[in-house]
């Protein structure tokens, strides 16, 4: 048995709509991410894109290529260009509750292969618990899909405490998914605006997590993070060593590096040996099978990336399936 629970679903219509609604604001956003981007990875990523458009919106063209991997199952977000993060508070709503409906439509025709994940607006926090709600006791979803920031509204954001409460209240995943990066234009080569963007906004929002005490006040949380938590897990000892001599890092009960084994990872990190030491520092039940798919800076074959580790294989059984299984388990049902 293996499960993904790192899986994407393109949704056409809501962004035709979105673009319709709002037109200045839409082509504001879409300027930003082209100077963000850089037009060689623009170039590229549009090919891509057009290349594996039906794995993105077609079930069927999803369960064959989880066939060729060996996947059995799939967690299902949509794809983090449908966050809207600039989205005034009425649009937002709509586009969240919209983005919910078409995934739990895309998962429900295959139920017994794949499982969905919801969105909420994260910029508008006074109305994120109702859209909990409508996705997970609406839609019958697993869990909610967040970016790692949404305009001044950061994770450690007071605002945001009952989201925290309603979804550990819930028993449901919060998938940590970053979507562009705050340095903005220095990443506009090489692609860095993913290769270097990605694992630094997930350090950021696990970090602001983690100091603000958000995993004290809320134990029940079950954060998973993308791209195996970026560059936090491979540098802890720095934000340890913080903790213990700087008072304004002392926000939370314990070392940070603890809190490691509160939150849950994907295996997404490209090298046998990153994955080694992210099952070290966060523990063998923390850890689990994601692929980015179908996007190319995902594995083409993530079991087999899981295996090449050479973990003990009750540890790799786990990590395939095992781990995702549980905390499914834990949920609310609808």
């Amino acid at each position: 048995m293996s499960i993904d629970v790192h899986a994407h679903v393109l949704l056409p219509s809501l962004q035709a709509e979105v673009e319709r609604r709002a037109p200045e604001a839409f082509k504001a956003a879409a300027e930003l991410e082209a100077r963000r981007n850089g037009p060689a990875s623009l170039a590229a990523s549009g090919r891509m894109i057009g290349e594996r458009f039906p794995k993105l919106t077609d079930v069927r063209a999803r369960l064959a290529a989880m066939d060729a991997q060996g996947v059995d199952h799939q967690w299902v977000s949509a794809s983090p260009n449908h966050f809207y993060p600039w989205a005034e508070e009425g649009l937002a709503v709509w586009t969240a509750t919209e983005a919910n409906r078409l995934v739990a439509e895309h998962v429900a025709q295959a139920p017994e292969r794949l499982t969905g994940l919801g969105l909420v607006p994260l910029q508008h926090p006074e109305r994120i618990v109702e859209c909990v709600d409508d996705a997970i006791l609406g839609r019958g979803l697993a869990g909610i899909e967040i970016s790692s920031v949404a305009g001044d509204v950061e994770l450690s954001d007071e605002r945001l405490e009952p989201f925290w409460s309603r979804v550990a209240e819930l028993g449901v995943v919060v998938f940590l998914h970053p979507f562009g990066c705050s340095l903005d234009e220095r990443l506009d080569r090489y692609y860095l605006s993913n290769t270097v963007g990605q694992p630094a906004e997930n350090a950021v929002a696990l970090s602001h997590l983690i100091f603000s005490g958000v995993l004290d006040r809320h134990p029940g949380l079950k954060i998973l993070a993308a791209h195996g938590g970026g560059y936090l897990p491979t540098a802890i000892g720095r934000s340890n060593h913080a903790w213990r001599v700087r008072p304004e890092a002392h926000g939370c009960a314990e070392e940070p590096s603890s809190y490691l084994r509160r939150i849950w990872f994907d295996t997404v990190v490209h090298d046998p040996s990153a994955l080694r030491h992210l099952v070290e520092v966060a523990g063998p039940s923390q850890v689990l099978m994601g692929s980015d798919f179908p996007f190319d800076m995902g594995p083409e074959d993530p079991v087999a990336e899981v295996r090449a580790a050479g973990l003990p294989s009750d540890v790799t059984q786990a990590i395939l399936s095992g781990n995702a299984a549980a905390l499914l388990s834990q949920r609310v049902r609808a």
